[in-house]
């Protein structure tokens, strides 16, 4: 089986800026790209958490890491850039993990950032023009 590193995206909303309520946004934002993926956190080579500046008391990365396997992931938080008139309290990931080639790619996107690429709704299969790196995972 030939083996790539691919790159997932996602995004989440929350109604408020309160720990309970981001802890549970991205409990259930990762839980869904574990399972639509079929993603082990041993696959994962690094994350990237994005924030809206209207979220600020904590960070993605940390309830992450107290996930089973997420310990050993590479983590970062950024905030978002603040564009005008654009979602709110928003939370998004980048993830590049190795992965099967012939596997569907499941962009996670739940509650209002679901707006955001409504087009990433079903699995992204991978562009023939994108090179394989064969590895031995």
């Amino acid at each position: 089986m030939e083996w790539q590193i691919r790159a997932i995206r996602g995004a989440t909303t929350v109604a408020e800026n309160r720990v309970e309520a981001i802890r549970e946004a991205v409990t259930e934002l990762l839980d869904e790209l574990e399972e639509r993926n079929q993603l082990e956190p041993t696959a994962i080579l690094s994350v990237t958490f994005s924030v809206t500046r209207d979220l600020d008391v904590i960070f993605p990365a940390a309830i992450a890491r107290s996930r089973p396997l997420w310990d050993s992931v590479a983590m970062l938080d950024v905030q978002q850039m603040h564009v005008e008139g654009s979602l709110q309290r928003c939370i998004r990931f980048l993830i590049h993990a190795y992965l099967p080639t012939s596997a569907p790619i499941h962009h996670i996107y739940l509650r209002q950032a679901a707006k955001l690429r409504p087009d990433w709704g079903l699995p992204q299969t991978l562009q023939t023009s994108q090179p394989v790196i064969k590895t031995k995972v």
